[in-house]
């Protein structure tokens, strides 16, 4: 009997994920949209993420070192066998509804090249007001960009495979913040839009050292990021004007603290960072009160910390280091030494 609507190939790179992959399975198996298929790429986990895959009607794809979620993608892709791919994070556990709306409207907008949802208020697991704190952010930096955008994330996001294939697979050499890079690829032909109606939980940093380092090393990308981030409407996770703040405030302040009546001059700049995104303080204000509030500001300061010195230590990287960042950079600089070698 021939297809009335499209496969869909959801595509679940995991690297010991053994805490949340059960429940994104799950919810990815109980969609309203059955024409699906699921498969799981294991990372070369050294946990029970393997065991856990198998107690569902997956494809299985075992990587016998770990290569990145870019690689895992990738060789999903090549295991599957749906019109549409559905990329999906083994910590997001996708609303029941959140591929039908996919489909949807990628079948409403042939124009458009990819679909991606927007993350919960509730995380998938919560652990906490560390969790709490990301969970929140993330959830309004995303509300406010739905319609069309120049950023794609590829955390709960579709596109047709003949869109993959055109475009291309993802970076290999990029372990994180590998959407920039694909979404500047995707822009040169097709629209992205973030959608409201596809919708998943997501499972947090639930610590603050853990989520502090992934926040200093996935900002060891901006550098290359920058394209695509300063587009006129890219998807903005922290103003620009926050970060200048941010910034101000940890370089004064050691002045302050060594020098008294310095000490203004960081207390002004906390003070600019505190208002410097007034949308998303009502936000929290209103789904947790003025405590916690407070807690998230104090918390998101450090998170821009480390943002800022994860940049400041990427743009260095990439200056020593031709191998770090996007693999052309690499092969940019091969053929500089040989330019016979047109690879």
């Amino acid at each position: 009997m021939p297809r009335t609507s499209p496969l869909v190939s959801v595509i679940v790179p995991a690297h010991n994920s053994e805490k949340t992959l059960r429940a994104c399975l799950a919810a990815a198996l109980a969609q309203t949209y059955r024409d699906i298929e699921v498969v799981v790429v294991d990372d070369a986990s050294t946990d029970r993420s393997r065991v856990i895959a198998g107690e569902f009607p997956c494809t299985l794809v075992r990587h016998p070192y770990n290569r990145g979620v870019s690689a895992a993608r990738n060789a999903g892709v090549a295991s599957s066998r749906g019109e549409i791919l559905f990329f999906l994070d083994s910590d997001v556990g996708l609303a029941p509804d959140a591929v039908a709306n996919a489909v949807r409207l990628l079948g409403e907008d042939p124009g458009c090249g990819c679909v991606y949802g927007v993350y919960a208020k509730e995380p998938l697991i919560d652990d906490g007001p560390v969790e709490t704190y990301r969970t929140l952010h993330l959830h309004h930096a995303l509300s406010r960009a739905v319609g069309l955008t120049s950023t794609a994330v590829f955390a709960l996001a579709a596109l047709p495979r003949a869109v993959f294939e055109e475009v291309g697979p993802f970076d290999d050499n990029l372990r994180c913040a590998e959407d920039d890079e694909y979404s500047e690829r995707l822009l040169a032909r097709h629209r992205i839009r973030l959608a409201a109606e596809v919708t998943g939980r997501h499972d947090e940093a639930d610590r603050l050292l853990p989520l502090l380092a992934e926040q200093y090393r996935r900002a060891q990308l901006l550098r290359f990021s920058a394209r695509n981030r300063l587009r006129r409407d890219a998807l903005v996770v922290n103003r620009a004007g926050g970060v200048l703040a941010a910034a101000l405030t940890m370089a004064t302040l050691p002045l302050g603290l060594a020098w008294p009546p310095a000490l203004p001059l960081p207390a002004a700049f906390l003070v600019l960072f505190a208002v410097s995104d007034p949308s998303l303080s009502r936000f929290v204000l209103r789904e947790r009160g003025p405590g916690f509030l407070a807690y998230f500001t104090a918390v998101h300061l450090l998170a821009h910390a480390a943002l800022v010195g994860g940049a400041a230590v990427g743009w260095v990287r990439a200056a020593l280091d031709s191998s770090f960042g996007p693999s052309h950079r690499a092969a940019a600089r091969r053929r500089a030494v040989d330019p016979s070698k047109g690879w």
